[in-house]
């Protein structure tokens, strides 16, 4: 009997595989960050992903014994992700944002976000838990920079709910990938999806609220990541020597497309110190979430005023902006 086989005969219950999953990855060492942090809720997700149950919901099926088929999916998947180190959601097809489920392929970078965090604060207790979104009125125009799969679109449009979205990406790819999730989500006629190159392409107007998680990891970081992060599109996270290519650019030209009351939100990850001491006449204010300390930045319209405060770098072509 292979090894495999004898698995399937041995391992019955879905306490049975969850074990034998948290195992499976500890001897192979791998690392987490694509919505888990550690072996055991990696397989969690997993389980629950591949049979279709609620990501947030073990305890009930804990000894729910499994069909043949099913230990065959679970244990080809669980055999991939070791052998392919690929992140767990491209190998389940999905991802979740605190329940919000999204379509997830390597056309764009696996969604998590501390501003879609902030998006669902919103969605369960209102604006007024949401700092980081204060305008003087419920935002009628949003724009999200840098979209990817089109996660942080979709909670937008579905936070403020009297609004349109435009959802803005360089990759064609992504875009398609984000026009499955809106799709899924019926939203079609709220977020309008567009290729380009930040602010290059949109139409007149301007916008209550810019949103943005662009890519702004160091080279050397770059450099340095494990197989699970190479997996991703590179130039969804390739943020130049400083991670703030992309960042210095949304803050060098928002001024030009947000409305006088409106706002920016900036996810720059561990770069808050960087762009602090990049643009110390910037009056950010640093936003917390559940799981994160100031990893996202907000600005008033009034202190972007165009090519004031930011020196934008140089235009790359071949700047892939997922998120």
């Amino acid at each position: 009997m292979t090894e495999s086989a004898g698995r399937l005969a041995e391992l019955a219950t879905l306490r049975d595989w969850l074990r034998f999953a948290v195992s499976r990855f500890n001897r192979a060492g791998l690392v987490y960050g694509h919505g888990t942090e550690r072996a055991l809720d990696e397989a969690a997700f997993i389980v629950l992903a591949t049979l279709d149950l609620d990501p947030d919901d073990l305890d009930p099926w804990l000894d729910a014994r499994l069909t043949p088929s099913e230990r065959a999916r679970l244990d080809a998947v669980i055999e991939a992700r070791v052998a392919t180190r690929r992140p767990a959601p491209y190998l389940v097809g999905r991802a979740y944002i605190r329940g919000h489920r999204f379509k997830c392929d390597p056309r764009a970078i696996v969604p998590r976000s501390f501003i879609g965090e902030l998006l669902c604060d919103v969605l369960e207790e209102g604006p007024t838990h949401a700092p980081a979104f204060a305008v003087e009125a419920p935002p009628a125009r949003i724009l999200d920079l840098c979209t990817g799969g089109g996660s942080l679109a979709i909670l937008a449009a579905m936070a403020f709910s009297g609004a349109v979205v435009d959802a803005v990406d360089i990759s064609s790819e992504a875009l398609a990938l984000a026009a499955e999730n809106v799709a899924a989500y019926g939203l079609g006629d709220r977020v309008r999806l567009i290729e380009g190159d930040l602010f290059g392409g949109l139409a007149e107007g301007r916008y209550d609220l810019i949103i943005s998680n662009p890519p702004y990891v160091t080279d050397a970081s770059v450099a340095a990541f494990p197989p699970e992060h190479r997996a991703e599109p590179v130039l969804a996270h390739a943020g130049g020597p400083d991670g703030l290519d992309i960042v210095r650019r949304i803050l060098a030209e928002a001024g030009s497309h947000l409305e006088p009351h409106g706002r920016l939100v900036v996810e720059v990850g561990a770069g808050r110190n960087a762009v602090s001491a990049s643009f110390p006449d910037l009056p950010f204010a640093w936003i917390d979430t559940t799981t994160a300390t100031g990893e996202v930045l907000a600005l008033p319209a009034a202190s972007l005023q165009p090519g004031a405060k930011a020196t934008s770098a140089p235009r790359r072509k071949d700047r892939k902006q997922s998120s």
